[in-house]
């Protein structure tokens, strides 16, 4: 800069974001906060300035502070994946679970696709979007399960009072046939009940539902000129660190003709919708 030269208010923010990005990786975080908020006091219709802050305040665990900067950055700029994830993250905090799942499967939206040949926050998104999923299911869960297990032994009751009210009617002399009529009444009851609860039981994910190279369920699944689909990041890091070429096929591959497989993700979607369990990630 020449002497005498005069920064405008842009500049002179974009100097302080730099500053706080430094002393950022310098972990000096109470350093940055105040650099990030003097860029903010220049320019404050700039959204990254408020998710770099909420970063700086996720670090010192003040999660009401990360809260307040990434509403702020999303009313600037409703496409800022990094303020919704960490929104999410700020939410799940407060165990607001369903508001904290909606703001990190935005972040997930937003992010899948959006750097399709390189690095992504889609597994660091999706690991903290599946806790939280797998959380409400278990509360669900709970809940559903009671509640079938009450009405199951509603019925039972019921149907064993109508056999007995029958036989008493009757004054001991139902034949053999009532009785095993009865005894197959419950069990098909039984019968009935497990299938209104199978979805809830863990079983092995469909492999049409799963990454042929991680074996985990999709996230943000790609497809091959081969027909093969996997997983973004597991094959563009095979490209990058093994060869590029298709490691089921052999054929060579670009990680750009990789394109989504938008049909097996909205599979998966409607598999974990019903199989909230699936949503275990240990």
């Amino acid at each position: 800069m020449g002497q005498g030269e005069v920064l405008t208010p842009e500049k002179q923010a974009e100097r302080l974001k730099e500053d706080g990005n430094s002393y950022y990786k310098k972990e000096r975080f109470a350093a940055a906060i105040d650099a990030y908020t003097e860029a903010i006091a220049l320019c404050p219709n700039v959204p990254v300035y408020w998710t770099n802050r909420a970063v700086c305040h996720r670090r010192r665990n003040n999660w009401k502070k990360v809260e307040e900067d990434c509403r702020t950055a999303i009313k600037l700029d409703p496409n800022a994946v990094k303020a919704h994830y960490m929104l999410g993250l700020a939410l799940l905090q407060r165990e607001e679970y369903a508001e904290g799942v909606r703001a990190l499967e935005r972040a997930m939206e937003l992010e899948t696709g959006a750097n399709p040949t390189g690095k992504n926050m889609v597994e660091e998104i999706w690991q903290e979007l599946a806790k939280a999923k797998y959380i409400l299911w278990e509360k669900t869960y709970t809940q559903r399960s009671w509640e079938l297990q009450s009405l199951k032994e509603a019925c039972e009751n019921a149907l064993r009072e109508k056999y007995f009210l029958d036989d008493h009617q009757s004054e001991g002399f139902l034949d053999e046939t009532a009785a095993a009529c009865n005894a197959q009444q419950l069990d098909d009851l039984d019968k009935v009940f497990k299938k209104a609860g199978e979805d809830d039981v863990p079983s092995e994910v469909p492999d049409y539902l799963c990454c042929k190279i991680s074996l985990d369920i999709f996230r943000d699944p790609v497809i091959t000129p081969s027909g093969v689909t996997y997983e973004r990041g597991v094959i563009l890091d095979h490209l990058q660190k093994v060869g590029r070429f298709d490691p089921i096929t052999r054929a060579p591959l670009e990680p750009s003709q990789l394109i989504p497989n938008l049909a097996i993700k909205e599979a998966v979607q409607s598999y974990l919708q019903k199989h909230g369990w699936a949503y275990r990630t240990d």
